[in-house]
C-alpha cells in the first residue's frame, strides 16, 4: 500500500547556543529548508521564549516543518512531514546541517498505511 504521507522526527544534539537561540536565523532555514524540498510555503509562525529557545513551524500544502530548541542543551527537535512526492530528508538533512549538528538521530514513519512502521536512521 502506498503511504499518505513521510514523517521524519530528528533529535539534534550538539548545535550552536547561539543558532538554536535567533529567531530570524531559524525562520530563515526553515523556509529555506521547505522551499529546497519543492514545497509550497502557506505560513510561517514563530516564537522566541525568555530567557532562551525558540519554537515554530512553516505550514506547507504537503503539511508541515516544525521546531523547539532548547538552546542550554544544545538541542533541537524537529518534525518534517510531507505529503504526495515531496521526499521530508531533504529539508531534515537541510536543518541538520544549518544548524550544525555534531549529532543527530533520525526516525522516519510512513503515515495513513494502518501500523505504524518505524524506520529509524542514526547519523553521528
Amino acid at each position: 500500500m502506498e503511504t499518505m504521507g513521510r514523517h521524519v522526527i530528528s533529535e539534534l544534539w550538539g548545535c550552536s547556543f547561539d543558532k538554536l537561540n535567533d529567531i530570524e536565523q531559524i525562520e530563515r532555514i526553515f523556509v529555506d529548508a521547505a522551499l529546497k524540498s519543492n514545497a509550497e510555503i502557506r505560513e510561517v509562525a514563530f516564537h522566541k521564549f525568555a530567557p532562551q529557545g525558540v519554537s515554530g513551524v512553516v505550514i506547507i500544502s504537503e503539511s508541515h516543518l516544525t521546531i523547539h530548541t532548547f538552546p542550554e542543551h544544545g538541542y533541537a527537535s524537529i518534525d518534517v512531514y510531507t505529503c504526495g512526492d515531496l521526499d521530508p530528508t531533504i529539508a531534515a538533512d537541510y536543518i541538520a546541517e544549518a544548524l550544525g549538528a555534531q549529532t543527530r538521530e533520525n526516525i522516519e514513519i510512513p503515515r495513513g498505511i494502518g501500523p505504524v512502521q518505524v524506520k529509524q536512521r542514526a547519523i553521528l
